[in-house]
């Protein structure tokens, strides 16, 4: 085969063969396929779409690129959760310890944050001492006596979505759904779940911010995963504004506590999405017959502190300090707290929840390239909601801040993207479809 035929076939709008996605991608991990001609046929790809056959076959080609788990020996049907990423998005640490007190098994690779959108490694590593780089047998040890771990990719799993992804970040071929939903759902699929729980946000703080773009590639993604024989479930859920009031990655390990312990009560937007995404993980387990009694299950966990005892076993048994989970204000301390406060009265008509995630990042809560350090105590905490009153002079978010290299922007972001109007705003809904 010859690669520049293969790339001129997509361009003209040609169906390609498995062997033909076989010899591209295989070639560029190999090293024969160079970057411009893999950009070429991305971009080809952006324009020409790809039919669903050819995007599983794509799917499957990444997920055999590198090394795939097999967590077969482990008991019970083993199921994963994914967010597209989001926004004082902590569901993860939440939803995944409930599901493992109900007798769930939740073996998870996940990933770090870039940009606005936070990471749910950086989040554990906000614990002194946790260590998400584990063998996989000690990974599998983990699950095994406690029903839920949370470590970080191995390097050599699917090194071809490691090398696309990085190339169409550069290359202005990243707003592809063939390609989204092949790079998430090849990495989900080499993981070795039975079952994947997929939470595709929307909104202005998504990566898609439309609703139409969010179903597409949530159908997208539920069909790779059944045609893989997998049980897969996708959610939409809101994120025209942050789930949770903190942003930042102690500030969001301190809120899952808060909700696990029962600081945070039943009817709280993070709380019900926790809720929503671990019972379609029980259900997809085979561990309630309706999302009803799946719902009961988690709110007794809930109650009962069995989540709590979840997650304070995992962070101990992943080298972290235990002592954080049960005082977790130790976790958010910093040289200064600054208010950041309404200029009028009114209601929070609308928030930028992108924007509220960058303004973190410069704060130093993220990443804006890989390489970035990131510091786990700093961070914003909102202390008013989407459709909250508030008054002149009164604040709506705190500032957690060690280098005030950057406050004085971040003061002016964070107060543009919170807005104060005259009424009170439309009612958002918590999710707007589920595609199962």
């Amino acid at each position: 085969m010859i690669v520049t035929e293969l790339i001129e076939k997509k361009r003209d709008g040609g169906e390609m063969t498995r062997e033909e996605i076989e010899f591209l991608v295989n070639g560029y991990v190999a090293g024969s396929v160079q970057d411009c001609q893999m950009s070429a046929w991305m971009m080809a790809v952006c324009i020409r779409g790809m039919t669903e056959r050819e995007t599983a076959d794509l799917t499957a080609v990444m997920m055999d690129s590198g090394d795939k788990v097999d967590l077969s020996d482990l008991p019970g049907v083993k199921v994963d959760k994914h967010s597209t990423g989001g926004v004082g998005d902590t569901t993860t640490l939440v939803a995944a310890p409930l599901v493992a007190a109900c007798g769930g098994t939740v073996a998870k690779m996940s990933g770090r944050g870039l940009a606005h959108s936070g990471g749910t490694l950086d989040k554990l590593e906000s614990v002194p001492g946790v260590c998400i780089e584990q063998p996989l047998e000690r990974f599998k040890d983990i699950v095994r006596n406690n029903g839920v771990a949370v470590i970080g990719q191995s390097a050599d799993l699917v090194p071809a979505d490691k090398k696309m992804y990085a190339l169409r970040d550069v290359t202005g071929t990243v707003a592809s759904i063939p390609l989204i939903a092949s790079s998430i759902m090849s990495k989900k699929l080499a993981a070795g779940a039975d079952a994947i729980v997929l939470d595709v946000k929307t909104g202005n703080g998504a990566f898609m911010e439309t609703l139409e773009g969010s179903k597409a590639l949530a159908r997208e993604m539920v069909k790779l995963g059944r045609s893989l024989g997998r049980r897969t479930v996708a959610v939409i859920t809101d994120m025209n504004r942050p789930l949770g009031m903190a942003i930042g990655n102690g500030l969001e390990m301190k809120e899952a506590v808060e909700v696990l312990t029962g600081r945070i009560p039943l009817g709280d937007p993070l709380v019900e999405v926790c809720l929503i995404l671990g019972s379609r993980m029980l259900t997809l387990s085979g561990l309630a017959d309706s999302v009803a009694e799946a719902r009961e299950k988690l709110v007794d966990a809930l109650r009962s502190g069995a989540g709590t005892r979840k997650l304070r076993a995992m962070i101990e048994a992943l080298g972290g300090d235990p002592a954080y989970i049960d005082e977790p204000e130790r976790l958010v301390k910093v040289k200064s707290i600054v208010p950041v406060c309404a200029d009028r009265s009114g209601f929070i008509g609308s928030i930028d929840a992108k924007k509220l995630g960058i303004s973190a990042a410069l704060l130093g809560a993220g990443r804006f390239r890989k390489e970035d350090v990131i510091d786990p105590a700093v961070g914003i905490l909102m202390n008013k909601r989407y459709g909250d009153t508030v008054k002149e002079g009164e604040t709506l978010a705190y500032l957690y801040v060690n280098d005030d290299k950057h406050l004085d922007e971040v003061v002016r972001m964070v107060s543009e993207a919170v807005s104060v109007s005259g009424e009170r705003p439309a009612e958002l809904p918590l999710v707007y479809d589920v595609i199962e």
